[in-house]
């Protein structure tokens, strides 16, 4: 098992890599909206608003999605698609994806992801 996590900043991209990790074979994932410290710090901080100038004048969407991969084959799938689609996370602004392995998964048998 792996764990997959993608912190997506283009939120244009979001319903695309959803139906892409449906296709690959993903049963369940979880989608938490989130934030870069860069922006926290800057707008939640009064003492960093210098900061304001690197990181942009409006918060900016992020969005966290994890996945339990039940195997390897899912996630070189996830990758092939998504170069299918030119989706490129190695392109400035798109985002970051980590994959780790996973020792164990505690859940019941009907429990959705």
């Amino acid at each position: 098992m792996e764990l997959l996590i993608i912190i997506l900043n283009k939120e244009e991209y979001l319903e695309k890599i959803l139906s892409i990790l449906i296709e690959a074979g993903v049963s369940g994932a979880t989608i938490s909206d989130s934030e870069g410290i860069g922006h926290f710090l800057a707008y939640e901080v009064p003492i960093f608003a210098g900061l304001r100038q690197f990181v942009g004048e409006s918060k900016s969407v992020t969005r966290t999605i994890l996945a339990v991969l039940d195997d390897r084959s899912i996630y070189d799938n996830f990758k092939r698609l998504l170069a299918e689609e030119d989706i490129d996370f190695t392109r400035a602004g798109t985002g970051v994806i980590i994959n780790i392995p996973v020792n164990e998964v505690v859940k019941s048998q009907g429990e959705i992801e």
